[in-house]
């Protein structure tokens, strides 16, 4: 049973009904998927909820699709990882990682969005699909497509990172490179989408592709035993994610399966690429598109869809919105994966280094829940890292020459002051 009643415009509240549509025809503001939410509430519980598979489809009352999924059905339900040696490196009291960088089937959140979008594109008759992607979203379109049989069409800039290009390519999809930034690429797949009628995830199947980022916010809630944060810190690309966990956690205070407690949201750019956070830390109710030049390429958009909504929805909590550089968001990757054992894109970071930065400025309470957004693998960035970590040693096959190895580290640490490490004894 559907529980959608159709479209409706952000901006005047036009409705419109399930249609591959994404503006409005009198505002040109976007739509968004508008649910019974009265009908919701009766036929939706914890219990049911619990009653369900480990997937992001045991939410599918408040999800867009009028059967069941067709595309996608293990994706989600990720782990949250009560983190506490980042937690004592940061000197706060209580920290999560939502980790979708182990998300099926191809490590990032994008997997979330695109099973949605493309079982609604099936459920709208559409053989073709297609998106404009910065690397995670044409890897997701292009593994999804083939399980579903659809034919697919994926959009990138040239200088993608080979990880995510090789990630997209390996599924014998249609890749087309386009030179230029990510913005140019998705002013031409708007024009592709009207002239040829497939189904992009992120233009016509927009409305319903941006519902599968709630499910993400659905399971932080539950698995901290059906209650919200009082922080989560999300990184922005075109800013649909922040808003859609908001939402998500607003729809779960709605029906009655949790209490509301005011959870802030926090977004994460770039400062290469960030007029998002640009336009909260200035107080503007626009953003001023600027042209992208950081090593986070995943987040890399200048002129970003949902920008104007993203600053609304940070402003309404009372949240805030910060940007690190590409050395600091390197030094996230790091500390990330020194203390927790998680290695994350450029994106992840991002947001890492931008809690810390907000803990600093005391923005962030030290004593209070706070949840890192990480939404993808590092095993597609790799070259962000490289020469930045440490260099292996080369030696011998044999103990003596490993025995002075170890010597010789010994002597360097405790020389440059350093942890003394104990002569290893044999046994």
């Amino acid at each position: 049973m559907s529980f959608v009643k159709g479209l409706k415009c952000r901006e005047c509240n036009r409705s419109y009904p399930k249609e591959p549509i994404h503006v409005c025809s009198y505002c040109f503001g976007p739509l968004e998927v508008d649910y019974e939410y009265d009908e919701i509430k009766k036929a939706l519980t914890r219990e049911k909820i619990q009653s369900r598979g480990k997937n992001m489809w045991r939410y599918r009352e408040l999800l867009p699709i009028d059967g069941m999924p067709t595309v996608g059905e293990q994706v989600g339900f990720t782990p949250l990882i009560r983190a506490n040696n980042l937690a004592k490196a940061l000197g706060v009291k209580e920290l999560y990682v939502k980790n979708d960088s182990v998300n099926f089937p191809t490590f990032s959140f994008k997997d979330r969005v695109v099973s949605t979008a493309l079982s609604k594109a099936k459920e709208f008759g559409f053989k073709t699909v297609a998106c404009a992607t910065t690397g995670n979203l044409g890897n997701a379109v292009a593994a999804q497509s083939v399980q579903a049989n659809l034919e697919s069409y994926i959009f990138m800039p040239a200088d993608l990172e080979q990880g995510k290009i090789l990630g997209t390519l390996i599924y014998d999809t249609n890749v087309v490179k386009i030179s230029g930034n990510y913005d140019g690429v998705n002013r031409l797949c708007a024009e592709i989408a009207s002239k040829y009628g497939w189904a992009f995830v992120n233009i016509n199947i927009r409305p319903y592709y941006g519902e599968g980022s709630k499910t993400y916010g659905y399971e932080i809630v539950e698995q901290l035993g059906w209650k919200a944060p009082k922080h989560i810190v999300v990184p922005m690309a075109g800013g649909s994610l922040i808003m859609k966990i908001g939402k998500a956690i607003k729809e779960f205070a709605k029906l009655g399966l949790i209490n509301e407690v005011g959870t802030k949201l926090y977004g994460a750019q770039a400062s290469g690429s960030a007029p998002i956070s640009t336009a909260v830390k200035n107080g503007w109710d626009m953003i001023k598109p600027v042209r992208p030049n950081t090593i986070a390429q995943s987040i890399a958009i200048g002129n970003p869809a949902d920008g104007y909504h993203a600053i609304k929805a940070i402003k309404e909590c009372g949240g805030w919105a910060e940007d690190v550089t590409d050395e600091e968001l390197v030094e996230g990757i790091k500390l990330l994966a020194s203390t927790e054992g998680i290695f994350t894109e450029t994106a992840g970071g991002v947001t890492v280094a931008v809690t810390k930065k907000l803990l600093e400025q005391g923005r962030i309470p030290k004593d209070e829940s706070i949840v890192i957004s990480i939404t993808g693998n590092g095993l597609k960035t790799q070259e962000a890292v490289l020469g930045k970590v440490k260099t292996p040693k080369i030696i011998k096959a044999n103990l003596a020459a490993f025995d002075e190895l170890l010597e010789s580290e010994t002597k360097g640490q405790s020389a440059s002051g350093g942890p003394k490490v104990k002569k290893a004894v044999p046994v």
